[in-house]
Parts: C-alpha cells; sequence; structure tokens
C-alpha cells in the first residue's frame, strides 16, 4: 500500500500534515499551517517536490547516500540563507502557503 498523509490540528492552532508510509509509520511532519485550504496546498507541493526535487546533500561527510548516485546529489551551502531540508519542514509549503491565504 503506498503512504499517506494526514491533516491533523496542531497543538498551537492551526494544522499539520503528517506523512505516513504504507505500514503507518511517521516519515516527516509539516509545519503549521493557519487553514485547511493552505494544507492541502502543502500537500500538493509535498507530492511535488517528491517527484521532481533533488537531493541536497549537507551533511558533514559530503559522500553520497547510495553508490553512484552523485549525478543526482547536489551540495548546497552550509548556514546562511536557503530553505529547510527537512522532508515536510519549511520547504514543503512554508511561508509561500502561508503569504498566499
Amino acid at each position: 500500500m503506498a503512504g499517506y498523509f494526514e491533516l491533523v490540528d496542531a497543538p498551537d492552532g492551526g494544522y499539520r500534515i503528517r506523512m505516513m508510509d504504507g505500514a503507518g509509520q511517521l516519515l516527516a511532519v509539516s509545519v503549521t499551517f493557519p487553514t485547511k485550504k493552505a494544507a492541502v496546498a502543502g500537500v500538493a507541493q509535498a507530492r511535488e517536490i517528491a517527484g521532481t526535487g533533488l537531493i541536497r546533500d549537507r551533511s558533514a561527510d559530503g559522500r553520497p547516500a547510495v553508490p553512484g548516485s552523485s549525478a543526482r546529489v547536489i551540495r548546497g551551502r552550509r548556514g546562511g540563507a536557503g530553505r529547510s531540508n527537512s522532508a515536510l519542514g519549511s520547504s514543503l509549503a512554508g511561508k509561500r502557503a502561508q503569504a498566499r491565504t
């Protein structure tokens, strides 16, 4: 069975998305979205990123996670400006989805 997204109430108000694998295990939790509409837009963005997004390796060792995969792995700048690399953190829809509502 494929994984799925759960829309849940955030403890501080608003909504969060939980990404679950096919066995029901938690993979990631999103930022807080102010409305359900913004959360659903976040799911749409997560689907797009999952299907087309590259991996930015910001680990300390800098070795590819899978041998021979370096062609698809790009290294990002450390620190400073940039987006979070968490699965559903601010890279999900973050400030853009919140700004649209």
